[in-house]
C-alpha cells in the first residue's frame, strides 16, 4: 500500500474513531475502543478497503501515533483529539515547567484575550518541544508558538495528562500562563 492510500485511511480512521463512528455504523465502547473486525467490515461497506495488516501498519507508522491497539490486538482507538464523549482513562501527570502550543498567527489575538480553550475537543493539546508545536500551528496558516507555564499551572491546581502518544492534555490554559515566543 502506498503512502497516499495510507494517508487517506489514516484520515478516515481519525474521522470515525475521533468524531463520527456512526457515519459507518461503528460503535465505540465508553473508552473509545472499536472492535477491529467490525471496523474492517463497516469500512469496506463504506468503500474503504481495510484489513488487519494495513491497520497495524498505520498504527505502527503514524508519525503522530494517533491510534493504539489493545494488548490482544482486537480493538483500536484514537489516543486523543475526540469531539465525541469517551473516557480515555488518562492518568494525571506532573508536567514539565514549560510546554508549547502551536497555532496560526490569525488566532493569537483571540488566545491572548481568552486563553487556550478546548473548543469541541476534550482537552487543549500541548507538546513538550517547539518543533512539534510549529508543525501543529502550520496546519492552520502561518505558525505561532506559545510557551505554556505548565509548572506554574500545575502548582496552581490545574490538572495535566500525558496521552499514550506523548501529547500533553489539560482542560484550558488561562492567559496568565501564556508567553509569546519570538520567532
Amino acid at each position: 500500500m502506498n503512502e497516499k492510500q495510507n494517508t487517506k485511511i489514516s484520515k478516515f480512521l481519525s474521522f470515525v474513531l475521533r468524531h463520527n463512528p456512526g457515519e459507518i455504523g461503528l460503535v465505540l465502547d465508553d473508552n473509545g475502543w472499536a472492535d477491529i473486525n467490525s471496523l474492517i467490515e463497516k469500512s469496506k461497506n463504506a468503500g474503504i478497503e481495510l484489513d488487519f495488516e494495513t491497520l497495524k501498519h498505520i498504527v505502527d507508522t503514524n508519525d503522530k501515533k494517533r491510534f493504539v491497539l489493545n494488548d490482544k490486538q482486537d480493538k483500536i482507538r484514537a489516543n486523543q483529539g475526540h469531539s465525541i464523549k469517551v473516557e480515555l482513562e488518562l492518568e494525571q501527570k506532573m508536567p514539565p515547567k514549560i510546554l508549547f502550543h502551536g497555532t496560526a498567527e490569525k488566532f493569537v489575538p483571540s488566545i491572548l484575550e481568552k486563553g487556550l480553550l478546548k473548543q469541541e475537543r476534550h482537552h487543549v493539546h500541548l507538546s513538550s518541544d517547539v518543533s512539534t508545536a510549529v508543525k501543529v500551528g502550520q496546519r492552520y496558516g502561518k505558525a505561532f508558538v506559545f510557551e505554556v507555564l505548565a509548572g506554574e499551572m500545575h502548582e496552581d491546581g490545574h490538572i495535566f495528562y500525558l496521552s499514550e502518544n506523548g501529547v500533553w492534555l489539560t482542560d484550558a490554559v488561562p492567559v496568565k500562563y501564556l508567553v509569546k515566543m519570538e520567532s
